[in-house]
């Protein structure tokens, strides 16, 4: 005999007939979704510097960091058109693994490191200057990181605040000071970002950029 699962049994039974058996009350078990959104944030793109030109810097700094996190080639004359098209991306870590903003980390997590923006925010890269400093911008991308991390309950370090100067749309607590010089191996690794995942199960980062926001996710996976 073919035995039918509860919600089968109920599909057979009419709506009038299931009230008055009292099958109401019946307990459905309801398929539970993938990934549940533990915290959620965004910022403006057009909002990054009260200097129009100087914002177009650091909103070009930050979609090409975030292209380069979606391990698009690296260039010195990067395809703009491919760079600013809206998006989504997402990626995972295990519990016990880390993600760093660059790749030049504290020894101590050196070990369970398996993912960073894949940048290093100099002109051999693409990325631009606003006259002092290549890659400008890229501190807002990783202070929007962090505050989501934290929110989310990660186990996350940050060496050097960015409490120096203002971050529009970020909480001056959550800024992140981000640096990567070829010459300064090891010092590089004060001004970076490092989030572990200190959960007991996969944590997954959703970047998304539409009408001029980027908004990152941190979800946990079932």
């Amino acid at each position: 005999m073919k035995i039918l699962k509860s919600a089968q049994f109920m599909a057979l039974i009419p709506l009038p007939l299931i009230s008055l058996l009292g099958l109401d009350d019946i307990n459905l078990v309801t398929p539970q979704p993938d990934t549940v959104v533990v915290a959620e944030r965004e910022m403006s793109l057009e909002n990054r510097q009260p200097n129009s030109w100087v914002n177009e810097v650091f909103k070009d700094n930050i979609l090409l960091n975030l292209a380069y996190l979606r391990n698009i080639e690296h260039s010195k004359q990067p395809n703009w058109d491919e760079v600013k098209q809206d998006f989504s991306y997402e990626f995972s870590i295990e519990p016990g693994q880390t993600f760093a903003f660059h790749d030049d980390v504290y020894e101590k997590y050196q070990p369970n490191l398996v993912k960073t923006t894949n940048a290093h925010f100099n002109a051999t890269e693409g990325f631009r200057s606003s006259g002092y400093l290549y890659g400008d911008g890229v501190c807002h991308l990783a202070s929007l990181i962090y505050w989501v991390a934290k929110e989310a309950g990660l186990e996350t370090e940050v060496p050097t605040n960015h409490n120096f100067a203002n971050i529009p749309d970020v909480p001056r607590e959550y800024g992140v000071s981000i640096y990567n010089n070829p010459f300064t191996k090891g010092s590089n690794a004060r001004q970076n970002l490092y989030i572990t995942n200190n959960k007991d199960k996969p944590i997954a980062f959703k970047f998304e950029y539409q009408n001029d926001k980027v908004k990152i996710s941190i979800m946990e996976q079932n």
